[in-house]
């Protein structure tokens, strides 16, 4: 599955040789985050929005800078503002993701009904923002946009004009540096890094659905060139750097576990209107050889992780390759003996396009998958989708939630996530799926 995470990390090499740096310490940083967001007081609140982890890792650097200086520092999700928070915050520095076509992270929805509210005047924040977007969308940055001109309608002051950074690019994100340390007071601030790009090998390709009426989707199993697996979860992402776009690296989910032994992703042949194919998914689908090297990096995706779920049952909604990140759920609890799953998919035809079916059904076959809701669009005289599965058994859903369940969902943005939202808010009533967003029991990871 390709994510369009709006940040997207490339830019100059020295800024990459720069970049090492950053998340080999994020493990340690995240930490630190945590343990500060416990409610003790700091004079600067390092607020992220983010989607897939760039943001997060952003914030905590942010805070680094901020300390370095000897400020009192600390970073927390937006979705942990609350009304007295926001209010009482006298400096607060923001990092806002943007992904799709202008959309919000979904840990932003919380910040969106604050200052939505009738009389929110912030005349006593002080702020600034980075806002992290791709131009290669039409409504470039537009969260961040639309999040600073919502803070200024409600009086707040910015301390200087709001950083764009397009897919990451390193002079944008060195300026966000600068005024860091003029607000720290200090030339001395960390450096900031991505994870280095490690060297892999192709182990195994596999068409998983000819003859299908849509584009090729293939499983793709890599191993490290050298060495050992990486670690990594389920619902954890890579980047894949492509030879004919280094600078543009694409984001899929992982759809194998640690346990299998290798890093399995399913990627669909993007097609365009030519015949020609994209750069990235035609070079991983048909043209890298398996002796040819893959530049790849594993991304922790922390909204999307199991998490304090991981005793709940479980429903785990998605469609076509968005199966990637919901296989690799399913094997880890079927893994750990979790047998309250749920799995709710949707692709073209049953017979061409039921990706891990193997695996699926010998996992419901076993009790491990508790309800299986396969929905193929292109099988009967009407066409259903995911969505009307859900609401065909919403009684269903409804006990499931009241029980403690956690909701997953995984694929398209456009389609498919909305129409689920959509469907959620109907069966369950828009409170309740607020509540399960800011309790971490709804979680997306859509494209």
């Amino acid at each position: 599955m390709m994510t369009v995470d709006p940040v997207r990390w490339g830019g100059a090499a020295a800024f990459v040789a720069a970049y090492a740096l950053m998340c080999l310490g994020l493990l340690r940083t995240r930490r630190a985050m945590r343990k500060d967001s416990g409610g003790a007081h700091a004079d600067w609140l390092v607020a992220y929005a983010s989607q897939t982890g760039t943001g997060e890792a952003l914030a905590g650097h942010t805070v680094a800078t901020l300390r370095t200086g000897g400020l009192s520092a600390r970073a927390l999700s937006v979705e942990q503002l609350d009304e007295a928070t926001l209010r009482g915050a006298a400096r607060i520095l923001f990092i806002a993701s943007t992904y799709g076509e202008g959309d919000a992270p979904d840990s932003a929805a919380r910040l969106a009904r604050l200052l939505d509210q009738p009389g929110m005047a912030l005349g006593q924040l002080h702020y600034a923002l980075l806002a992290l977007g791709d131009s290669s969308y039409a409504n470039y940055c537009g969260f961040g946009r639309r999040l600073d001109a919502v803070l200024q309608a409600r009086g707040a002051q910015a301390l200087f004009a709001r950083v764009e950074v397009d897919r990451g690019r390193g002079a944008a994100i060195e300026a966000w540096l600068h005024h860091l340390s003029h607000l720290a007071g200090t030339s001395d601030a960390p450096d900031w890094s991505a994870p280095g790009y490690g060297h892999w090998r192709i182990a195994a390709r596999r068409l998983l659905n000819p003859g299908s009426a849509g584009a090729p989707v293939y499983r793709i199993d890599l191993l490290p060139a050298e060495g050992d697996l990486p670690a990594w979860e389920a619902g954890d992402l890579v980047q894949v750097s492509a030879p004919g776009d280094p600078d543009y690296p694409r984001e899929y989910s992982i759809a194998s576990t640690m346990a299998e032994g290798r890093l399995s992703l399913l990627v669909r042949l993007h097609v365009r209107d030519d015949g020609s194919v994209g750069l990235a998914s035609g070079w991983l689908c048909r043209e890298a050889r398996d002796s040819a090297p893959v530049l790849l990096r594993v991304r922790q995706h922390s909204r999307f992780r199991i998490g304090g779920n991981a005793g709940r049952p479980l429903i785990l909604i998605g469609n076509g390759t968005g199966i990637a990140g919901l296989r690799a759920h399913l094997k880890s609890r079927v893994d750990a003996g979790q047998a309250r799953n749920w799995l709710v998919f949707g692709e073209r035809n049953a017979a061409h396009d039921h990706f891990c079916a193997d695996d699926i059904a010998a996992w419901h076959q076993a009790g491990m998958v508790d309800t299986l809701s396969l929905v193929f669009s292109r099988d009967g005289a009407a066409e259903r989708y995911v969505q009307h599965a859900l609401a065909a058994q919403a009684a269903q859903l409804r006990d499931w939630v009241a029980e403690g369940a956690a909701i997953y969902v995984c694929g398209s943005l456009h389609g498919m996530a909305g129409a689920v939202h959509e469907t959620l808010e109907s069966v369950l009533g828009g409170d309740t799926l607020a509540m399960l967003d800011e309790s971490g029991r709804y979680r997306r990871d859509v494209y």
